[in-house]
């Protein structure tokens, strides 16, 4: 069975095909080339103010555990798919922490370093939900079942706060 030539199709024909399937098409967003330095710090600390979520991984992941949590994340809501990432190596955190309305954190090592660097208010005000490290999620289904009812934590969280 030989297959058909490739008809390219319109953006019109597109739009209609996927509108009718419910899909909202994304489009990336560009920096604009004239952006100068002190308005491109100004956007760093205005989106770093709105953060609502932040994941502390171990350094030492490997491919396949970052693609499970990316995919975990993904499968929860563009508001955990955006979440910031941070790592933790030597038992410190090797990125600064923005201030969030919830931090998820994989292991009980990292939760000790996120105490370690943030304030008392923001722990205070914050949700910090505690998940296995994404190598024990890989192998234990209990580790699984543990790691959906943290993401629901979370989501709940969000929700609440408006995020």
């Amino acid at each position: 069975m030989s297959a058909l030539p490739r008809q390219h199709v319109s953006a019109d024909h597109r739009a209609r095909v996927l509108r009718a399937l419910g899909v909202t098409p994304w489009q990336r967003r560009a920096v604009p080339a004239a952006v100068t330095a002190g308005e491109q710090e100004y956007a760093t600390a205005d989106m770093a103010a709105n953060v609502a979520c932040v994941v502390v991984l171990p350094q030492d992941c490997s491919a396949r555990e970052l693609d499970l949590v990316g995919r975990a994340l993904n499968a929860c809501g563009a508001a955990l798919a955006r979440a910031a990432r941070v790592t933790v190596s030597g038992g410190e955190l090797a990125a600064g922490v923005p201030e969030a309305q919830a931090y998820l954190v994989f292991g009980e090592a990292q939760a000790h370093a996120l105490g370690r660097a943030l304030p008392a208010a923001v722990m205070h005000q914050a949700q910090i939900v505690l998940a296995d490290e994404p190598a024990l999620v890989l192998t234990s289904a209990d580790a699984k079942r543990r790691l959906w009812n943290a993401l629901r934590s979370v989501r709940r969280a969000l929700a609440a706060a408006g995020g």
